[in-house]
């Protein structure tokens, strides 16, 4: 395989990916945009994730995109021993398998991370799967939204006594796991520079989500007290918290040292007058009377729009931030300046404006110059790259091993 990268801190590190939908392949392009070479392994019908174009028309497919560039696709059907054989020679070179298949169907494959250590002993084994390595579970099928939405406890976390869970966005448990792994792909490759040996490096929707909601779960353990959904309105710091602005904007108040910034809101909102109310004085005060607190403020900040209210609070020095949808995100100037988007190369020759991952190097958070690939567009590339010659793909080709 060549290196297709640039100068990213991750420049001549050679990734191949057995990944479907989100959480594997995430990983891999984060690994893409710290610049490794990445080529993904895909069936001969693709990534299931492909056909999720349906929804944008069949046009474009934004979510595929953003964890799939900066690829290259090789199409091979992995059941039959000759196209298994594709996968052995890619992975004899490479130096990280990336993952998210079930292990029990790669230990049938012929791709477990027995075999591949066997195989190549420095090759990094990267492994997600929903519910983990070991266990009864090991194999149970998993998405996000059922191993790190629901079992790990983010939905009832948000989800008041009563009241119907919200619904997960989409990638939000596969985005956070993959990253995780992106991590730990690279703290293995460190150590194997020190001893030359790859190993396994696994981690699970479950576990991230665990690590989520680490602060409620080490509670949970040390103390052996339940976590439950909290109100807005009746939090134990009402500085922490939202408030509805008149043009139905929200505020977020980041006030955490209550004490500290309690004065700053109360010059804001023009309430001084409650500073000596015990419901007001002091956290305990501001915690046992939290519902009054909240109110109050409540009343307070629906009388102007929070493009009112910004300057008032920045003047008087109250923290806070701004509730937006994603969709504002996308005109507003912190984002751009903090780099929160990337201009990404399309199969077409055109750009797409698409978003970052979170992580730079020396100001970039992107160095893989290729685009989102078509499936199966650098397969004959890449077997070239191997040694292979034309005889030999054509014979895949006729068996229908590659397209």
């Amino acid at each position: 395989m060549s290196d297709t990268s640039t100068s990213g801190p991750l420049a001549g590190v050679r990734v191949v990916e057995l990944g479907l939908w989100l959480a594997g392949p995430a990983c891999a392009a984060i690994l893409a945009d710290w610049g490794a070479s990445v080529t993904k392994l895909e069936p001969l019908d693709g990534d299931p994730f492909r056909g999720y174009a349906w929804m944008f028309g069949g046009h474009i497919n934004p979510p595929f995109e953003l964890d799939n560039r900066g690829k290259r696709s090789v199409s091979v059907d992995l059941r039959r021993p000759e196209g298994l054989e594709v996968a052995l020679a890619l992975l004899a070179e490479a130096d990280v398998f990336v993952t998210n298949y079930r292990p029990g169907g790669l230990d049938r494959l012929g791709l477990g991370w027995e075999t591949l250590h066997a195989h190549n002993p420095r090759l990094i084994y990267a492994s997600i799967t929903g519910y983990g390595l070991d266990g009864p579970e090991r194999d149970r099928a998993a998405y996000d939204m059922g191993a790190y939405w629901a079992r790990a406890g983010v939905a009832a976390s948000l989800t008041l006594p009563g009241q119907d869970l919200p619904y997960q966005r989409g990638g939000v448990g596969d985005h956070l796991t993959g990253m995780c792994l992106a991590g730990g792909v690279a703290a293995a490759l460190y150590q194997r520079d020190r001893t030359g040996e790859g190993q396994l490096v696994a981690t699970s929707l479950l576990r991230a989500g665990m690590y989520q909601m680490g602060t409620d779960l080490n509670t949970n353990v040390r103390a052996g007290l339940p976590t439950v959904a909290a109100s807005i309105r009746k939090v134990a710091n009402p500085l922490l918290t939202g408030y509805r602005c008149a043009d139905d904007a929200w505020v977020w108040l980041l006030c955490l040292e209550g004490d500290r910034h309690w004065p700053n809101v109360m010059r804001a909102l023009e309430l001084e007058h409650l500073a000596e109310d015990p419901a007001f004085a002091g956290m305990d005060g501001r915690r046992d009377h939290a519902e009054t607190v909240t109110t109050t403020l409540q009343e307070r900040f629906a009388t102007r729009s929070r493009d009112e209210w910004a300057p008032i609070l920045d003047r008087e020095g109250v923290w806070w931030a701004r509730v937006q949808h994603t969709h504002d995100l996308v005109d507003d100037p912190q984002v751009s300046a903090a780099g929160g988007f990337i201009e990404v190369p399309m199969a077409d020759g055109t750009t797409a404006r698409m978003v970052a991952s979170p992580v730079d190097f020396s100001g970039r958070s992107h160095f893989a110059e290729l685009a989102v690939p078509e499936l199966g567009q650098d397969t004959e590339l890449v077997l070239m790259e191997l040694g292979w010659d034309w005889d030999r793909i054509d014979a895949l080709k006729e068996a229908g091993i590659i397209p």
